[in-house]
């Protein structure tokens, strides 16, 4: 799976901005950075893109910082991944249909339809967990979003 360090990063910072968050008071980078033990010119990249998303926003001046731009349970996991210019997806192809992983092939990898499927629920799992989901820890385990199809799967066994 195509997810960095920054796409990780990113989600943490934001779960630990909305677990530390008092009263819409901005919380400092260093500060995240010293929790999430995270470099704080990594977080100053990430928050620059997160703000330009509109998903924080920032106050300046010696009690300044960041807050959330909207309420966590308005920021979906797929939404971080975006603003930082980051995808998900498991396919060395760059989401265009010619050139997978086999260079001497001239069209989409045998296998191509099967991952790109997959990177497909894993984002659309992902657009289904809000940052309140992680901070509270109530994520919808996987069989719930996928009942259906797992249910039609078990019946092969």
């Amino acid at each position: 799976m195509k997810l960095t360090s920054k796409g990780r990063f990113a989600v943490t910072a934001l779960v630990d901005l909305a677990v530390n968050t008092q009263n819409d008071k901005p919380t400092s980078l260093s500060d995240i950075s010293l929790r999430q033990n995270i470099s704080l010119s990594f977080l100053e990249q990430i928050f620059n893109l997160l703000k330009k998303d509109g998903i924080v926003k920032s106050v300046r001046g010696p009690n300044g910082g960041y807050s959330l731009a909207k309420k966590p349970e308005n920021v979906m996991i797929s939404q971080i991944i975006e603003a930082i210019n980051e995808e998900v997806k498991i396919t060395k192809c760059n989401g265009i249909d010619f050139g997978c992983s086999s260079q001497k092939h001239s069209g989409k990898c045998l296998t191509h339809n099967l991952w790109a499927e997959l990177s497909n629920q894993i984002y659309f799992y992902l657009d289904s967990i809000s940052l309140d989901d992680v901070k509270k820890n109530k994520l919808n385990p996987i069989s719930n979003f996928m009942n259906s199809k797992l249910t039609m799967n078990d019946r092969r066994l």
